[in-house]
């Protein structure tokens, strides 16, 4: 969720906005939100449940935090915000069930997960949460300039890559797409990591093979996968080009698909992305 929240609207909250609702200490409504949350989120991550007393699990689900960060330490704090008297909050934070949990990290959405889940899961996460701010939240900052934080998603999926599981990795990222198909973090990521399966285990002599025959597509994606995992694009989007020229129907469709998405793994605006664009729309037509 981070950078993709406007929590700005919260920091004023209107005349005659209520407190929390029955939660205890960890009560929060719109009136001390910046105070308990925004602000508060600046020292320690603070872990935001929106709950309804109409929903007896969102109720145990308050309970299990209230009960967890207890035994925290102070490494993170809790708002328990009831949702039908805080529609605000409910609608800055886009949520869309209940009970929704968000935590909060330098004044922004960090991670969140909706519906009810097993404690061992709820712990496993607040420990992804934690160590994803560890020694990123001073207090110090100016006031409307928060220190940036990782993302602990995107933590665990470079953890994944270090230890060379691959298949962990693309799991984590699809998993963030599923939930933000509009997250372009987490779709580049996905692309770069799905070429580097594919082509790390490329050997020269496709080369060979798909200059043996022009008109061979999976010779020639394969021989382009290897030219670019080698620095080589020019060459790579240089023979797609080519097979593009030469052949037709399905053959010609699997030769441009496979050009646009290696393009995608680029800045746009790189020059020779877009003279290669320029020579494929020429090959079109």
């Amino acid at each position: 969720m981070s950078g993709a929240v406007d929590l700005s609207s919260l920091k004023q909250p209107p005349a005659g906005a209520s407190g929390g609702g029955g939660a205890g200490d960890y009560a929060v409504g719109e009136a001390e939100f910046e105070t308990k949350v925004l602000r508060r989120s600046t020292q320690v991550p603070v872990v935001v449940v929106l709950y309804s007393q109409r929903s007896p699990g969102s109720v145990e689900l308050v309970r299990l935090f209230e009960q967890l960060v207890a035994e925290s330490g102070g490494s993170w704090d809790l708002a328990a915000v009831e949702a039908e008297a805080n529609m605000r909050i409910a609608q800055a934070l886009r949520v869309q069930g209940i009970p929704t949990v968000v935590a909060i990290a330098a004044g922004q959405p960090l991670a969140d997960f909706e519906g009810v889940q097993p404690e061992p899961q709820v712990r496993q996460w607040l420990t992804a949460v934690v160590d994803a701010v560890a020694g990123k939240l001073e207090g110090s900052g100016e006031p409307g300039e928060p220190e940036p934080v990782e993302d602990p998603r995107f933590v665990a999926a470079e953890e994944a890559l270090e230890r060379g599981d691959l298949a962990g990795a693309e799991a984590v990222y699809e998993a963030i797409i599923a939930a933000e198909p509009e997250n372009d973090e987490a779709k580049g990521a996905l692309r770069q990591l799905r070429f580097l399966g594919r082509a790390q285990g490329l050997s020269p002599e496709v080369l060979a093979t798909a200059d043996a025959d022009p008109t061979d597509v999976g010779a020639a994606i394969q021989a382009a996968d290897f030219e670019l995992f080698n620095q080589q694009p020019e060459a790579a989007f240089a023979r797609l080009i080519g097979t593009v020229k030469v052949t037709a129907g399905d053959d010609r469709t699997a030769a441009r698909t496979r050009l646009l998405e290696l393009f995608e793994l680029f800045d746009q605006a790189e020059p020779f992305v877009v003279a290669a664009r320029r020579k494929l729309a020429a090959a079109l037509y």
